[in-house]
């Protein structure tokens, strides 16, 4: 018999409990079990006065945050109208139906309020979590960075002759005269970091984001921010998430995600792995001192393989005498120290350019017309055992690891709004990426879990190390086995 509709009339009363209309495997409910965002009450006690109109609760304000990167809402505005028609989310927030859902503004008032820290503490209080759950190993760190779209157009740029700069601006550029600095002392690409565009960008500025920086990507010039990560190799979960302009050269801040990682888990990983770009002599050298091992792509390889020196003997054609304190070239003559560069921080070893002049491997050695120099740095051995370390073959393996490792970290992040910022200023891009490590941390913590969850990570990292093919082999294979044991028993 077909059924008729009937006319729908608001009830008075209603027999209903929220609880039960969460699926017990919604991942709200995970999120929900696992967050205590209790210790906000403490943290910014100092941060609200005594008198005067109640606060929305922090944690509740936090939950909305969440809410907003785990669902890539679009906008803060469309969240809080979303609120209301969505029984998971009113069960998050611990609201009931009949509650009123504040205004949109609370979150910007709230943000500009709790500061950058906040949202720092409540990344680290994860991060501890998932290593409390043994998710993370701690042993080895991969680094890598990305651009993020800044929220301003490149329109908004303008030249900044005869312009009143804030102080704010003027510390920028200091900071961008020290990156152009470092790049050049460290003969970096001139791409994306450091070089023309610390140039370009100390004559121009967005009207609409004054820290975000005009970067070249894809034959393009736009504003950008980079963030820096670091990942665990266990199950993936993000140990430091730190946040700069876009020009920052990557070399630069790997000491503080080792710093960062090294804040929580208590220890220096033991290997760090990360591409040429943070394959520096310095960055060599200091974590050599720590005690870390380098497999990290040598950055002075990529330089020998262009421009004027391709073709031409290598640092290592040249014997270095350690009790006369000079190199022997291929040729036979002496390169005596000449001088040191406390800036770029090494010696100098130049041959005689009479000498040069006249040599039968001139032509194999150097195009230059005051003859062939090499540098040595202060600390050379440190320097030759990270580079053992880099050119090892556990290094090779885990660069190719790390190719996929990081672009899935990142590919991940992407769900949550990660490659454009959605507020502008570096500390407010800064919140953003902090809430979206910490939701994809959530994420590694409720999928794997402990107990049988860890389990299941070493399972996954295992399936990692042997192909496809040898996988099904080898379950055909126990199932064959497990068939002929049956058929033993039952004759």
């Amino acid at each position: 018999m077909m059924g008729n509709e009937e006319s729908q009339e608001d009830k008075f009363i209603y027999n209903f409990r929220l609880s039960k209309r969460i699926p017990l495997d919604h991942p709200l409910r995970k999120i929900r079990d696992m967050l205590d965002l209790d210790f906000l009450y403490d943290l910014l006690k100092r941060k609200y006065g005594t008198r005067g109109n109640v606060s929305v609760p922090p944690p509740i304000l936090m939950k909305m945050m969440l809410l907003l990167v785990f669902y890539n809402v679009r906008s803060e505005r469309e969240l809080m109208r979303t609120i209301p028609m969505r029984l998971d989310w009113i069960w998050f927030l611990g609201y009931d139906l009949d509650d009123d859902i504040p205004h949109h503004s609370v979150l910007s008032k709230a943000r500009k309020r709790w500061g950058e820290e906040v949202f720092k503490e409540l990344f680290e209080r994860i991060l501890l979590q998932a290593a409390e759950s043994g998710l993370v190993d701690g042993g080895k760190l991969f680094a890598d960075s990305s651009l993020v779209e800044a929220d301003a157009s490149k329109n908004s740029v303008k030249r900044i002759s005869n312009m009143k700069l804030a102080s704010t601006y003027k510390e920028l550029l200091n900071r961008l005269d020290e990156e152009e600095s470092e790049d050049e002392e460290e003969g970096g690409d001139k791409g994306n970091e450091g070089g023309r565009y610390g140039k370009v960008n100390k004559i121009h500025k967005s009207d609409t984001d004054p820290e975000a920086t005009i970067v070249r990507q894809q034959g393009s010039s736009d504003l950008y921010y980079k963030v820096h990560r670091s990942v665990d190799e266990r199950c993936e979960v993000i140990t430091c998430c730190h946040t700069t302009t876009g020009i920052v050269n990557e070399a630069h801040v790997l000491e503080d995600l080792i710093d960062g990682h090294k804040e929580i888990l208590g220890c220096d990983p033991g290997i760090v792995v990360a591409d040429s770009k943070y394959g520096t002599k310095e960055n060599f050298v200091k974590l050599k001192k720590r005690g870390i091992q380098t497999h990290i792509k040598d950055l002075s390889i990529a330089q020998k393989e262009g421009g004027s020196r391709k073709g031409k003997f290598s640092k290592e054609d040249f014997e270095y005498n350690i009790e006369g304190d000079y190199f022997v070239c291929p040729g036979g003559e002496k390169l005596g120290k000449r001088s040191y560069n406390p800036n770029r921080g090494w010696y100098e070893y130049k041959a005689s350019k009479n000498k040069c002049d006249v040599c039968h491997l001139r032509l194999e050695c150097t195009v230059d017309k005051n003859g062939r120099s090499l540098k040595r740095h202060p600390e050379e051995e440190y320097l030759q055992l990270a580079k053992q370390d880099a050119h090892s073959i556990g290094a090779k393996a885990d660069l190719k690891k790390r190719q996929h490792l990081m672009e899935r970290s990142f590919a991940t992040g992407i769900r949550y709004g990660y490659k454009r910022a959605r507020w502008r200023n570096m500390w407010r891009v800064s919140i953003q990426q902090y809430l979206i490590a910490t939701v994809q941390n959530l994420q590694k913590i409720f999928i794997y879990g402990g107990g049988l969850g860890y389990n299941k990570a070493i399972f996954l990292n295992l399936l990692q190390k042997f192909s496809l093919k040898n996988c099904i082999f080898g379950i055909l294979t126990k199932i064959n086995l497990n068939f002929r044991i049956l058929n033993l028993k039952v004759y």
